[in-house]
C-alpha cells in the first residue's frame, strides 16, 4: 500500500501540530505540501518537514495531494472543505466544521451529492484513551444509567478577538460532540448563563445546561481566562456509581499551559485512524459531516439561549445518535425533558453570527 500524500492548510498552532505529527508519528503518510495566508509561516513549517513544499494557494494544494487536513481559521473551514469535496479529496477538518448551521448543512449536502464519505471532523476527544475508558464505563454498565454529566473546560487566556459566541462555537463545541458520543443520545435542549460582566464582547466564564434525549442533564463550564492552566474535567454520575477523568496535572500537580500535552495521544491516534481508513478507501472512524452539523446546531441553540435569556430547543432533525458508537442503541426516552414554557426552537438554518 502506497503512502498517503497529505496536504495541510494552515500553519498556525493546530496546522503545525498536525503536520509534525503526520511527518514523524503517523505511519503510511507523507506530508507533501503546506499552505497558509502567511507565506513565511508556511515556509517555516515546510522547513521542519521531510520534503514538504509550500503551495501557492489552498486550491493548488488540494489539486496536488491525495487528502487534506484543514487547520486554518474557523471562518474558512466551510469554503475549504467544499473545495476538497468538489475535488473528490478526503478531508479532515478541525472543529468546528463551520461556525454556522447553514454552512455545515451546505457541506453535508455537497458530500451527499458527491456520493461518498469524504468529510471527517477533528473531534479528537473520541480518541483520547481516558475519554474512551470513561465511555466504556457507561457501555459496560459500571455507572448504571447516566443521569448527570459534569464537563469543565478551562484555559489560561482567550485568543485575541474572542467573543461569547466564538467561545461557544470554538470551545464548547467539543462538549456538544463529546456528550452525545458518551451517552449515545443527542442533545435536545440548551440553556446558557454567565456571571455579570462583559469584557469586549466576551462573557467569561460561561455555564450551559444540556438535556439529552435520554433525560440526562449535563453541565458545561467554559472558562477561557481561568489563568492557572489548562484544566479539562468530565464526570458521569449514574444510578450505580460515578466515573470521571483523571486530573490534567503532571506528577507534581502542575497544569499544562495549553491543550497539546493533555491531548497529544488523542491527536496522534485520530490522525492515524483517519489516514489508515483513507488509504484503505474505507469510511474513517471519526466524527463525520453530520456530527459536525449536529454540534453546530447545539452551538446555535446555546447562542439563541444566550441572546434570548430562555432555554432553546435543538432542531428535531438533529436528534440522531452520533456516528462511531460501535452499534450502541440510543437511550432516547420519549416524553422526557420537555421544554419549559418560553423555550425557543432554533431554525436548522439560522445564522449564528
Amino acid at each position: 500500500m502506497t503512502d498517503l500524500c497529505l496536504g495541510v492548510i494552515g500553519a498556525g498552532v493546530m496546522g503545525t501540530d498536525h503536520a509534525l505529527l503526520a511527518d514523524g508519528f503517523v505511519s503510511g503518510v507523507r506530508v507533501a505540501a503546506v499552505t497558509d495566508v502567511d507565506h513565511d509561516r508556511a515556509a517555516a513549517l515546510a522547513g521542519r518537514l521531510d520534503g514538504a513544499r509550500v503551495a501557492g494557494s489552498a486550491a493548488e494544494l488540494i489539486d496536488s495531494v491525495d487528502a487534506v487536513v484543514i487547520a486554518s481559521a474557523d471562518p474558512t473551514h466551510a469554503e475549504l472543505t467544499l473545495a476538497a469535496v468538489a475535488a473528490g479529496k478526503p478531508v479532515l477538518c478541525e472543529k468546528p466544521l463551520a461556525p454556522t448551521v447553514a454552512e455545515c448543512a451546505g457541506i453535508v449536502a455537497a458530500e451527499e451529492a458527491a456520493g461518498r464519505r469524504l468529510v471527517s471532523v477533528g473531534f479528537m476527544r473520541r480518541f483520547d484513551p481516558v475519554y474512551v475508558r470513561l465511555r466504556q464505563s457507561i457501555e459496560d454498565g459500571t455507572v448504571g444509567r447516566p443521569v448527570l454529566v459534569h464537563c469543565r473546560s478551562r484555559g489560561v487566556s482567550s485568543a485575541p478577538g474572542a467573543t461569547s459566541a466564538s467561545s461557544i462555537t470554538g470551545s464548547a463545541i467539543h462538549e456538544f460532540d463529546t456528550v452525545p458520543w458518551l451517552l449515545s443520545s443527542p442533545v435536545v435542549e440548551v440553556a446558557w448563563w454567565a456571571p455579570d460582566g462583559d469584557t469586549d464582547g466576551l462573557r467569561d466564564p460561561q455555564l450551559m445546561l444540556l438535556r439529552t434525549a435520554d433525560g440526562a442533564l449535563t453541565t458545561v463550564e467554559v472558562f477561557l481566562n481561568a489563568g492557572y492552566g489548562y484544566d479539562i474535567r468530565c464526570e458521569v454520575v449514574g444510578t450505580a456509581g460515578t466515573a470521571e477523568l483523571p486530573p490534567s496535572t503532571d506528577v507534581v500537580g502542575r497544569y499544562p499551559a495549553d491543550w497539546r500535552p493533555r491531548f497529544a495521544d488523542a491527536y496522534r491516534l485520530e490522525l492515524q485512524a483517519w489516514a489508515d481508513a483513507v488509504r484503505r478507501d474505507e469510511p474513517p472512524p471519526l466524527a463525520d459531516a453530520r456530527d459536525g452539523l449536529r454540534a453546530t446546531q447545539v452551538a446555535a441553540a446555546a447562542i439563541a439561549s444566550m441572546e434570548s435569556g430562555v432555554p432553546a430547543a435543538v432542531p428535531r432533525e438533529a436528534h440522531a445518535a452520533p456516528t462511531a458508537t460501535r452499534g450502541r442503541r440510543s437511550r432516547r426516552v420519549v416524553g422526557r425533558g420537555r421544554l419549559p414554557t418560553g423555550a425557543k426552537e432554533v431554525s436548522p438554518h439560522e445564522p449564528t453570527d
